[in-house]
């Protein structure tokens, strides 16, 4: 039990506590301190809790110089038992006594701190300056930087070398507080009465360009797919549509391979997913990885078999494939369903949305309209004049406009919601896509978002997130060795190319980092400077000048005062729509970051004959072309016994009187070397060729 949880439980302060405690020959240093069970039943005893006054005490109270009459046997018990209660309020008075015999000049000064110890917080406590704490740090063979952390008993090593005690106390949140309250704030499981029967949530997944939107555009006539860049789906979008009076709510998710952690996102977050497969080009790699996704995520498998308008079309093939895998059709004697359609014509759309129907019903899909909703993000981003905006998908409860709504570390109250029709509504049921405006940031794809009462609540509960993922960000120091030097020197060696990345979505930023990170290349490294959602502003363009970064823009524009510094500050800006680019590019501009690889290729080799002495100019050698040939722009390398005496290059070429270009084998010459002319009969003159090859990754 620790003594200020005492101390209120008795009725006392603090202060005198301790006081009491020394006197008792308790050593206790901080009110933070813990006691054991004797001496808090001991301070129990002896202060005790003061007793309400009663009319028994009342009598006692008499004049002193009144005699006391002789009290009856009945009356003599009734004041033998109430001595003990009159005695604890007397007991204050001993008190003054523990003040005196303790001086506090030596006691030793007490810094308490709590969570991770920074070394700038620890440098204020101390009273240092962080480089001279910092300095302390290196001479324990510790390098950590102002930001870092510092392990507890390194940090108490260096208080008491300075005279000051330092306790660690840990962030304790009390069981009925409302951040405490806030974390375990789970809805109780809805009673069966209050279940109600809830849309299927359906995500399409498949290879590139097997049509899985041109089959969603046909389900819910409309044209996604040609406003997309390329024809490729680059962000995620949830839909319903409304089947026999039923709602069916679809997910569709993108098919590069570049978003498969996006894929898997979207397949946690279904109940039967579509697998869309081409009838022409049937299974491929991007199929099974999808297929896995969705194996992962134990949901319902429905086999949708496209492109069946194509004469190439082969549903049997597909069929067998699956079979080979382990998904046996239905009509085959086994469990997935197998429809096969046309996004073209829209043959067998009827059928597959009744088997999704279907299957929903096998499910028994439900969910509670009671409560507080939940629910998880889909997507997020920063739209111009709307701010944060997140597409949330409710899961149970009800989610209104006005309340108050957490999502990973921020949090904010509900401004709007928007339906996938672009329609404003006041309320959204389980299974019910829409876009969000409200939230103070914009959160991560597939964070989960829950409803909180209190907005205060849901503000300290987000503060205490940030501080928990910042403390996470700080990086542990690590003692210095020969190994991690030269490590680090050879990190510094490698080139990098330094990008500033910004994108409309936080969908595709992450999609776009992980195509980026599969770029492997030991000579060139990836590294972003900053990453984030929305347009290219000034601050973007002022930190890539002073970082020289590229900017790399996706589904964005850059903003009138970015447009001016980028001319200004000579930053380059370059703005993609479609992913393939930018990966292309990207490897483009670290291949071209490479110097050249040079190579020597052998031309020739010469024998010196006899040496010509020239006036003021050197020496003229010689030679006997045998080997090969020379040229005028050849490199030359003079050997003697084995030893290399000169490399360079040549600086006439003369055969007889006449400057010429070219000697070939069995041909005498006149060679002069530039800035050489030691030379001896019997050297022999190499000759070779410097060849430039472009590096690889």
């Amino acid at each position: 039990m620790r003594l200020y949880d005492l101390a209120k439980e008795l009725g006392v302060s603090n202060k005198d506590l301790m006081n009491r405690l020394q006197a008792a020959g308790i050593a206790i240093k901080s009110v933070s301190n813990s006691l054991d069970e004797q001496a808090v039943l001991r301070m129990r005893n002896e202060i005790g809790k003061p007793a309400a006054p009663t009319t028994t005490a009342t009598p006692p109270v008499s004049t002193p110089s009144e005699p006391t009459p002789p009290a009856t046997p009945a009356k003599e018990s009734q004041s033998k038992s109430a001595k003990p209660e009159v005695k604890p309020p007397e007991l204050p008075a001993p008190e003054k006594a523990p003040v005196s015999a303790s001086p506090p000049e030596d006691k030793p000064k007490v810094i308490i701190m709590r969570g991770a110890i920074i070394v700038r917080e620890l440098a204020e406590q101390l009273g240092l300056k962080p480089n001279q704490l910092i300095t302390e740090l290196m001479m324990m063979n510790i390098f950590a930087s102002i930001n870092e952390r510092v392990d507890l008993k390194v940090a108490q090593q260096l208080a008491e070398k300075h005279g000051i005690l330092l306790e660690h106390e840990k962030k304790l949140i009390d069981q009925k507080s409302p951040i405490k309250k806030a974390e375990d704030d789970e809805e109780e499981p809805a009673c069966p009465e209050d279940l109600e029967i809830r849309p299927p949530v359906v995500t399409f997944l498949g290879h590139i360009d097997h049509g899985k939107t041109s089959l969603l555009d046909r389900i819910r006539n409309t044209s996604v797919a040609k406003s997309e860049a390329g024809g490729i789906t680059q962000h995620i979008g949830a839909y319903t549509i409304e089947h026999h009076g039923r709602k069916i709510t679809f997910l569709d998710t993108p098919g590069h391979a570049a978003f498969t952690a996006m894929r898997a996102r979207g397949a946690n977050l279904t109940d039967i997913a579509i697998i869309v497969i081409a009838a022409d080009d049937g299974i491929m790699p991007q199929t099974e990885e999808a297929i896995k996704h969705a194996q992962a995520a134990q949901t319902t498998i429905i086999a949708a078999i496209n492109k069946m308008d194509l004469p190439a079309a082969n549903p049997d093939r597909v069929k067998k494939q699956l079979q080979a895998i382990g998904l046996p059709p239905e009509d085959w004697g086994g469990t997935v369903i197998c429809c096969p359609v046309s996004a073209q014509t829209g043959k067998g759309i009827d059928h597959l949305l009744e088997m999704i129907l279907l299957q929903s019903e096998m499910l028994e899909l439900k969910a509670t309209h009671k409560g507080r909703a939940e629910g998880y993000t889909i997507e997020a981003q920063m739209e111009p004049g709307m701010g944060p905006t997140a597409h949330l998908m409710v899961t149970r409860g009800t989610l209104h406009v006005g309340d108050v709504l957490v999502c990973g570390p921020f949090c904010g109250r509900v401004k709007a919601l928007i339906n996938d029709h672009g329609i404003k509504i006041r309320t959204a049921l389980p299974s019910t896509p829409v876009k969000c405006l409200g939230l103070s940031g914009v959160p991560q794809a597939g964070e989960k978002f829950k409803v909180y009462v209190n907005e205060k609540t849901a503000r300290e509960l987000v503060e205490n997130r940030g501080t928990e993922l910042r403390v996470q960000q700080l990086a542990i120091p690590k003692k210095a060795s020969l190994q991690d030097l030269f490590a680090e020197m050879s990190k510094s060696q490698q080139l990098e190319l330094r990008l500033i990345l910004k994108c409309d979505t936080q969908g595709s930023l992450e999609a776009i980092q992980k195509a980026l990170g599969e770029i492997k290349s030991d000579k060139v490294a990836i590294s972003f400077v900053l990453t984030g959602v929305g347009n290219i502003n000034e601050n973007d363009v002022l930190l890539a000048s002073a970082s020289a970064a590229i900017i790399i823009g996706f589904n964005i524009s850059k903003e009138n005062g970015a447009v001016q510094f980028e001319k200004r500050e000579g930053v380059e800006i370059r703005l993609y729509s479609i992913i393939y680019d930018i990966v292309d590019q990207i490897r483009e501009a670290m291949t071209g970051m490479l110097a050249p690889e040079l190579r020597e290729k052998f031309v020739g080799k010469a024998e010196v004959r006899q040496i010509f002495p020239i006036s003021k100019k050197g020496a003229v050698a010689g030679c006997l072309m045998i080997n090969g040939r020379v040229g005028s722009r050849c490199k030359a390398r003079v050997v003697r016994k084995g030893d290399t005496l000169y490399e360079g290059s040549l600086l006439s070429l003369r055969r007889f009187q006449d400057d010429v270009s070219e000697v070939r084998e069995g041909q005498e010459c006149g060679i002069r070397l530039d800035n050489y002319s030691a030379f001896e009969a019997g050297d022999s003159i190499e000759f070779f060729e410097v060849e430039k090859f472009a590096q690889k990754l």
